[in-house]
């Protein structure tokens, strides 16, 4: 870990904090909500060992990355944040036309428009926890959520500026962190209102040992100092995001791509989920998908959860190209 060299690098209008190790193809790591370049830790290590340049930024509004206008919710869009990683791309990959991707939850959406508007980037992608999610011709995600879930799922409560973050902060960034990373319910994520925190079942503890005092004081120390309005405002954008992708209604993802997911991921167990993932319809919009994989017994943030098996079938996908 204390290999790990960190800069920032100026790109799309922000300053971007970029963790990376080793030398050779690149491969570019996307984290997820609400996590940072460290939920990549054990992976960069790895894959580092193995020949490759790992490469993990701090997303827009997240960690030591900055520049992000976080009251202004249309600068999250996912225009901004493909944009931001084309331009890092171009910033220290300058003699790579193609990387790899790999990716998490919010990290694998990001990764699979990546893909839809600049396949010419994308040698092979690795995507976990999120897969493809076409464009909905009907509607966007915010109310297509609210219609199954109703108005105390915590996509419809991110919704209103400033209010999840009035509710977050008497409760403290640590505690909003060890109940999220260490959810492991396959059922939806409520957060109704007035009741905090105790709405949400904490982990056994044989569960949660993956996340150490020492790692969960990282991300604290990392989201206190920028607190949660920019990683919310990707949630917020959604309605937008849907106006501004409709161009891509019905587009497939033209990359050689491996999906993972874990057997308990709440993404996973989303009405509709499965079917679409086995039966067919997520080949149908990402043709190259070569492998799905249902990891037992693993909840959602399987990189850190199993960080030696995810690592191990990055690799034996990526080595392949």
């Amino acid at each position: 870990m204390e290999k790990i060299e960190h800069k920032m690098v100026a790109v799309n209008g922000i300053n971007m904090h970029v963790a990376e190790l080793g030398q050779g193809p690149t491969i570019l790591f996307i984290h997820g909500f609400p996590e940072l370049w460290y939920s990549w830790r054990h992976q960069i290590v790895y894959l580092a060992e193995r020949g490759y340049r790992a490469v993990a930024p701090d997303l827009r509004g997240y960690g030591d990355t900055t520049g992000a206008p976080i009251n202004d919710i249309s600068k999250f869009s996912i225009c901004h944040l493909v944009g931001d990683l084309i331009a890092l791309l171009e910033a220290i990959t300058p003699n790579e036309d193609k990387v790899f991707v790999v990716a998490h939850d919010w990290g694998a959406s990001i990764a699979w428009h990546l893909c839809l508007f600049r396949p010419d980037k994308v040698k092979a992608l690795v995507n976990l926890s999120v897969h493809f999610f076409p464009r909905n011709r009907k509607g966007n995600t915010v109310e297509g959520l609210k219609a199954i879930y109703g108005e105390d799922h915590y996509v419809w409560r991110f919704q209103v500026p400033g209010e999840i973050e009035a509710e977050f902060a008497p409760i403290g960034a640590k505690s909003v962190l060890k109940k999220m990373l260490t959810y492991r319910d396959p059922g939806p994520f409520y957060f109704p209102k007035g009741k905090g925190l105790e709405a949400i079942p904490d982990a056994p503890v044989a569960l949660s040992s993956w996340l150490s005092e020492e790692e969960l004081e990282y991300y604290a120390s990392k989201f206190e100092q920028t607190g949660f309005t920019g990683p919310v405002n990707y949630y917020r954008a959604f309605p937008l995001n849907w106006e501004l992708t409709a161009p891509w209604t019905g587009a497939q993802v033209k990359v050689p791509t491996k999906f993972i997911v874990g057997e308990f991921d709440l993404v996973y167990h989303i009405p509709g989920a499965k079917e679409y993932i086995h039966n067919g319809g997520f080949k149908k919009d990402v043709p190259l998908l070569e492998e799905v994989v249902v990891l037992e017994g693993a909840a959602h943030f399987v990189n850190q959860e199993r960080p030696h098996e995810i690592s191990k079938h990055i690799y034996d996908f990526i080595q392949k190209f």
